[in-house]
């Protein structure tokens, strides 16, 4: 831990020394909240996002709030080790031309329904979830935009991996949003002394609206985790016909980091609600990606009980999108990429969002968090397909 903030209500606890202001304000609004569990967290990444910082962890009694969940419930990495040793630019380019086939990007979808196999079972399907179940079912096996991406490493340990980043689409969202707005209503509607502006309205757990909420989010963050096992199921494949069958690939790691869900913390059942956080329980894999053309990690946690047992989810926002677009040089973002051999598809200035520059250091993030996790494996970029 770097610093704790004594200032208001609850204690904030930072890994980092340093925190834009407006995410300052966020976490000071959050250790106000009349429901906070002890302390609120903030991983080394953190940075600000709707009402609760990205990489904050909080711990309520009482209450849950969607904006402490997010926008893209269940979004989260998965990773896999291949028993392939090297690949060459020529090799690269292939498997990432037939992933590009296979797993629609950005704004794209499958053009048919995928197959109801891959859809979560639930014996009721929630409200939301079900008015978008349609669209659901194209979207599964899907990257989706932003930071999401597909990335081919090399591993200290000496093997190829296959990392993925990405979370529910469409659905998270939908959930997300009008969860929100019932929220916002109902706190207005019961005169609540959390004010509006904090943008962190809350349903009490005993609630029905709660109740449901939890169910659409838990869906959702199912459907996210199948959506990355399909498009991991798919870039096996790629690798499958571009290495003639020839690869083998170990067991699955995966993880989410926009979730809530009930844990046991300094002696007492709370729900902890992590966003853009990673939980990091003694001996639990982990993955923390860094930027587009920066180290990944695969990690085992420590169980630190001052984080909830949380560590950072990536390497965190240095700047917003736009402000990326205009600030970031074009021909210095491509030649760190192109100086490391890394495949990737930076073209223009829109693409800078994205772009190394816009993201902190990876390597501060990790020494920030040396009492959360411990590193078992190093993971150098050489091939990105971003969203």
């Amino acid at each position: 831990m770097k610093k704790v903030i004594s200032t208001e209500n609850r204690p904030i606890k930072m890994w980092l020394d340093e925190i834009e202001e407006n995410a300052l304000i966020q976490a000071k609004n959050m250790a106000n909240l009349p429901f906070v569990h002890k302390h609120v967290a903030l991983m080394p990444d953190a940075h600000m996002g709707y009402g609760m910082p990205i990489g904050g962890v909080l711990a309520t009694k009482s209450v849950i709030i969607p904006n402490a969940v997010g926008v893209d419930i269940g979004c989260g990495m998965c990773a896999m080790k291949t028993n392939i040793e090297d690949a060459d630019t020529d090799t690269l380019k292939q498997i990432m031309h037939q992933i590009r086939k296979l797993v629609p990007v950005g704004f794209n979808w499958h053009k048919q329904a995928q197959d109801e196999k891959y859809m979560p079972k639930y014996d009721a399907i929630p409200m939301v979830v079900e008015r978008h179940l349609d669209k659901a079912k194209m979207q599964i096996g899907s990257l989706g935009g932003g930071n999401h991406f597909i990335e081919i490493q090399h591993g200290s340990d000496g093997c190829i991996w296959v990392m993925i980043h990405s979370g529910s689409r469409n659905l998270g969202n939908q959930v997300a949003q009008f969860y929100n707005q019932k929220a916002k209503a109902l706190n207005e509607r019961w005169h609540s002394s959390v004010p509006a502006a904090y943008d962190l309205a809350f349903l009490p757990i005993e609630t029905k609206e709660a109740r449901a909420y939890i169910n659409e989010m838990n869906y959702c963050v199912d459907f996210a985790f199948t959506n990355r096992c399909v498009m991991m199921e798919r870039v096996k494949n790629a690798f499958q016909s571009v290495f003639k069958g020839a690869v083998q690939f170990d067991d699955l790691i995966n993880i989410a980091h926009n979730y809530a869900a009930w844990e046991n913390h300094f002696g007492e059942d709370v729900l902890v609600q992590r966003k853009g956080a990673t939980r990091a329980r003694i001996g639990e894999l982990g993955i923390i990606p860094g930027s587009q053309g920066t180290k990944s990690y695969i990690v085992e946690g420590l169980g630190n009980p001052e984080s909830f047992e949380s560590c950072s989810h990536g390497a965190g926002r240095l700047m917003g999108r736009k402000q990326a677009q205009r600030e970031l040089d074009l021909e210095t973002e491509i030649k760190r990429l192109n100086d490391k051999g890394i495949v990737h598809g930076i073209r223009n200035k829109k693409d800078l969002d994205e772009a190394s520059g816009a993201y902190k250091d990876i390597d501060t993030v990790m020494a920030n968090q040396q009492d959360l996790v411990k590193v078992k494996v190093e993971l150098e970029p050489l091939a990105v397909v971003k969203g």
